[in-house]
């Protein structure tokens, strides 16, 4: 089977993708596919505690991703955290080992690009409203 270039999907989501996935029998299927994805992009991660079951799963993504495929995460929480929002030590480890072994690490710093892009918006609102209001 042919692998798929790429595949996104914010963590929340993914997480409830698999859970229905496991409640529907299809869960190696999903893992199947994402496995087969060359990188494989989990956006918005960690802005919640894991469960047991999204811990498991992590841990078989990002082993069986190990040396075979691309793996970016983007998280607003400092990697400093990660291991509480993995909530169980051992889990968490071997999940960061293979994480961050080769790793690149890119740290953003700064404003919100969304933030100052919605600044943006509203002051261009508004000017188009001061100007309605004048003419």
């Amino acid at each position: 089977m042919k692998a798929s270039p790429c595949s996104t999907g914010e963590a929340p989501r993914l997480f409830t993708e698999l859970a229905i996935a496991r409640g529907e029998g299809r869960l190696a299927r999903l893992m199947t596919t994402l496995e087969r994805t060359r990188l494989l992009i989990i956006d918005d991660w960690g802005p919640e505690p894991l469960t047991a079951d999204q811990r498991r799963d992590l841990l078989e993504i990002v082993d069986d991703r190990y040396e075979t495929g691309s793996l970016l995460i983007t998280s607003q929480v400092p990697v400093s955290r990660w291991h509480e929002v993995i909530g169980d030590p051992t889990l968490g480890d071997a999940i960061l080992d293979r994480v961050v072994h080769r790793a690149h690490r890119i740290e953003l710093k700064g404003p919100s690009l969304r933030k100052r892009q919605a600044v943006s918006t509203v002051a261009e609102n508004d000017e188009s409203l001061t100007n309605a209001k004048v003419r």
